[in-house]
């Protein structure tokens, strides 16, 4: 069997991730960057989006990085429109995201609210503006990162594993009628991959993956229109076997599993 090189993969020429300072979206955009290529980062650290448009740049690709809170609708949706305008999307990549171990407790209000606000409201804000867009041009791509915590809850992070599965479930309803419009939409599911949000973990993570070794992962994926991009394997096995657990015996089996910080 012959495996695709970069040379193989079609080319994306204008493409908007979110969260691409740091981790998976940093990764992604360096990745998909190449002259010719048009690319719109956001990110929440002037520093690191400003570090993430110059690596993109030395690889020839024409990059704007924008400070931007993926909560605040009205920017968003400003940006996208914007960046549409300058050449029409055909990649868009919800990637922006945030973690912890926010559970039942009071004390972790701020928190889960945070989360859910980012991971859920931010894909959301994210993704229907860029739809519309894509659909006066009949074609494009929506990526959306989930995350293989969801595939079930998870109590070492609840409110993290919850907004994973929302928006699994989501964009999984929402693809049918994307697909009348000539829009694919591929939901991304990795593991455990270097970034800012595993480097807060202090328990021990399986199969931890670089995260340029993800990005060349999801980037042949959306190349090749999956509808599920989900890696590394024996990840997705354990979690699809846990997934299958009954309930009892799940509660059992995760109730001394370490939390998240």
């Amino acid at each position: 069997m012959r495996y695709k090189t970069s040379m193989d993969i079609p080319t994306f020429s204008s493409i908007l991730i979110t969260g691409g300072s740091s981790g998976i979206g940093r990764a992604l955009a360096t990745e998909l960057a190449k002259p010719g290529v048009r690319i719109t980062l956001t990110g929440r650290d002037q520093n690191r989006l400003n570090d993430a448009v110059q690596a993109c740049r030395a690889k020839g690709a024409d990059v704007k990085g924008h400070v931007l809170d993926v909560t605040d609708s009205h920017a968003l949706a400003q940006l996208i429109d914007a960046a549409d305008k300058a050449r029409p999307l055909d990649l868009v990549i919800a990637n922006a995201g945030i973690s912890g171990g926010a559970g039942s407790d009071a004390k972790d209000a701020d928190q889960t609210h945070r989360i859910i606000d980012i991971n859920i409201t931010g894909v959301i804000n994210t993704v229907l503006p860029a739809v519309d867009a894509m659909r006066t041009h009949g074609r494009g791509r929506i990526g959306i990162v989930s995350s293989l915590a969801g595939f079930r809850g998870m109590p070492t992070a609840p409110a993290y594993s919850a907004s994973k599965v929302a928006v699994k479930a989501w964009g999984d309803a929402i693809r049918p009628g994307l697909a009348k419009d000539g829009i694919g939409l591929s939901m991304i599911y990795p593991g455990f991959v270097e970034s800012r949000i595993t480097d807060a973990n202090d328990f021990p993570m399986p199969m931890l993956m670089k995260a340029p070794r993800a990005a060349e992962i999801i980037h042949r994926g959306l190349a090749d229109g999956k509808r599920a991009i989900t890696f590394p394997w024996p990840m997705v096995l354990m979690m699809r076997l846990l997934s299958a657990l009954p309930g009892p015996l799940f509660d059992a089996l995760l109730a001394r599993a370490p939390k998240k910080g």
